[in-house]
């Protein structure tokens, strides 16, 4: 399930340049056309993965909490419901719900930092950039934290991040050096399919949830070897 990350993220990586396109095409030179270039494009993506991955622990570590309480099954059904609702939600109630959890100030100093370090031309404020791009408002990355709410632990909501990252880490570098490869058409054609990657993987979720028994895709729970201990030791009579 980790993997689906990166197939989400490569896949649903045209959204990700009709949404940061015009960020990573307008990013400053760093210095000068030579290498410093193109470490700058490398270090503004690279950015972008470091935010995705911590972003990732925070999903993990609800994720986990849910799962130490035997919630496993139920949070990987949540997560694809989750995936689902953001999918069909109205742009006006994603507002309402950034006001009511105070994210709409945190997006206005994002915006905020963002200006000032475009203006600093240099290598570490390209990697500045790209670290607040990750925090910027996008129904994609969500989608992504809704799935990694169900990988096992921290460690592996962290990877899955990290994978969806690098799964859009090769279109965008080619748009962070020129716009230019990929023409309004097609950006528009894959947007549009973005959503029924999001719907596909939302089903994976709720079907792994329901554990019907597919091997590797929804396969069923069982009990721990500590747990039928500990129900061994606590029905056992003494002697």
């Amino acid at each position: 399930m980790i993997w689906a990350g990166f197939l989400f993220g490569l896949l649903g990586s045209f959204h990700c340049v009709g949404m940061c396109g015009p960020i990573a095409m307008a990013l400053p030179f760093g210095g000068s056309n030579g290498w410093r270039f193109y470490a700058g494009r490398l270090l503004y993506n690279g950015g972008r993965l470091t935010t995705y991955t911590l972003l990732g622990a925070l999903a993990g570590a609800f994720g986990q909490s849910l799962q130490m309480a035997g919630l496993q099954q139920a949070v990987s059904i949540t997560s694809g419901v989750l995936i689902l609702l953001l999918l069909v939600l109205p742009a006006t109630s994603k507002g309402k719900a950034a006001k009511v959890f105070g994210t709409d100030k945190l997006m206005v100093w994002v915006r905020h930092k963002l200006g000032y370090f475009f203006q600093q031309n240099s290598l570490g404020a390209l990697s500045m950039v790209g670290l607040l791009n990750g925090l910027l408002p996008c129904g994609f990355v969500y989608i992504a934290l809704s799935g990694a709410i169900s990988a096992p632990g921290v460690t592996g909501a962290m990877l899955y991040m990290l994978l969806f990252g690098l799964g859009t880490f090769p279109l965008m570098f080619l748009v962070s050096l020129s716009g230019k490869f990929i023409s309004l058409k097609l950006r528009h054609t894959f947007n549009k399919a973005v959503p029924y990657g999001g719907m596909a993987l939302a089903m994976l979720f709720i079907v792994r949830g329901l554990g019907l028994g597919i091997p590797y895709i929804s396969p069923k729970v069982t009990e721990t070897a500590a747990h039928k201990k500990e129900i061994t030791m606590c029905c056992s009579k003494p002697e």
